[in-house]
């Protein structure tokens, strides 16, 4: 009888471990709290080793379709907006990698994602919260809102930052507040068509904050984030309402590119950023997490769905090849990824701190290093390169 998963969450990463796992021969339910998958959202980065593991899952066609393949990635000065950096992204990198770097609005993939999960008749109950879930020694009982309850071979917890089934097997796990804040918001690109924004993966780094801007929606809207330095804040939420004369003023002094797309920013959403350390494990008995439930990413990496996507597949690999023996499949889980995605989450944050250098000896040692860089570097090959599928 085949292993029976039950995925908390139907974001990104719950919706493609379904995808996944039902492709490896498991008996694998999603249960999503939202009243509907939802379609919301903002713009991601899909760099190769996301869309490598896409494409295994006959999805990527339809990804194609509704992203941007950026042509390049750029970094900026904030003041000129002068270029210190340009790397070609598009055909360089499909040849490199055997797949595609693209931009794409997550409501976009998520519903790419759902109509994939449909057609492989993945069960998807929507309108469903996970209050608990006990582990047992060979299976795990999922208690529901409303009384309801679930048994399953396995667990696993897709279920975001706020994880319910995090908190149930290994706490809530301290965040931090980086002192960063982050606004966000879609443009028409009708609206910023004057303006000299192409089909570029662009950073305008700046003294204490940095600008992100890039077409998603096969290029109908402009994805911006504005990232600026506050000394306090107390909630940890991705929708909360900015003031768009607050944002203005932060970035007031700043390129005329940069003033126009935040004048365009009418109603930016406000949210605050905080890390975590690496939990050291992310299982417990036949309960596992992925994605931002166990390793939340700083968003200066463009690998959290990334690295969402490569957990998903590679549980899906590892629990295939464990045949009944979750433990085994689970224990090898972590062994791959745990260690994979504690050095990305390094990475990110990292490059918190070089994004607001302030004007000075750092900055210009920065600007050279970035200047010196020439086309794909192999220093990103193992971020880039890695196969979620493949046999480690």
């Amino acid at each position: 009888m085949a292993v029976r998963v039950a995925v908390v969450g139907g974001g990104i990463g719950g919706l493609v471990a379904g995808l996944a796992l039902r492709r490896a021969g498991l008996d694998v339910r999603v249960f999503e709290q939202a009243p509907a998958v939802g379609t919301v959202g903002a713009g991601i980065q899909l760099a190769p080793n996301a869309t490598r593991a896409l494409a295994a899952l006959g999805v990527l066609p339809a990804v194609r379709a509704v992203a941007v393949e950026p042509t390049a990635f750029e970094f900026r000065r904030w003041d000129d907006g002068r270029v210190l950096s340009s790397t070609p992204l598009g055909a360089p990198v499909e040849s490199a990698y055997g797949a595609p770097y693209l931009h794409v609005h997550r409501g976009d993939l998520v519903a790419v994602l759902a109509s994939a999960v449909q057609a492989a008749a993945v069960p998807v109950e929507v309108g469903v919260r996970c209050v608990d879930v006990l582990p047992g020694e060979r299976d795990v009982e999922l208690r529901l809102a409303g009384g309801r309850r679930e048994r399953a071979d396995l667990v696993v917890g897709a279920d975001g930052i706020h994880s319910v089934v995090r908190r149930a097997i290994l706490g809530t796990g301290d965040a931090r507040f980086t002192g960063h804040v982050a606004f966000r918001g879609l443009i028409p690109a009708s609206r910023v068509a004057g303006l000299p924004v192409g089909h570029t993966s662009t950073v305008r780094m700046g003294p204490g904050r940095h600008c992100v801007h890039y077409f998603v929606s096969a290029g109908r809207l402009l994805n911006v984030v504005c990232v600026i330095e506050e000394d306090t804040w107390t909630r940890e939420s991705w929708t909360d309402h900015g003031d768009p004369a607050e944002l203005r003023a932060a970035f007031a002094d700043w390129d005329p590119v940069v003033r126009a797309l935040v004048d365009a920013l009418d109603a930016p959403l406000k949210w605050a950023l905080f890390d975590r350390l690496p939990f050291p494990r992310w299982s417990k008995g036949p309960v596992t997490l992925l994605g931002d439930a166990c390793h939340p990413m700083l968003p200066y990496g463009a690998q959290g769905a990334a690295q969402a996507i490569e957990d998903a597949a590679v549980l899906a690999a590892c629990l295939r090849d464990a045949g009944a023996d979750v433990p085994a499949a689970l224990a090898r889980y972590e062994l791959l990824r745990h260690d994979r995605t504690a050095r990305v989450q390094e990475l990110s944050r990292g490059n918190a701190t070089r994004f607001h250098l302030p004007d000075g000896p750092e900055q210009r040692a920065r600007d050279a290093a970035i200047a010196s860089t020439y086309g794909l570097s192999p220093d990103i090959d193992w971020l880039y390169g890695f196969d979620p599928l493949a046999p480690h």
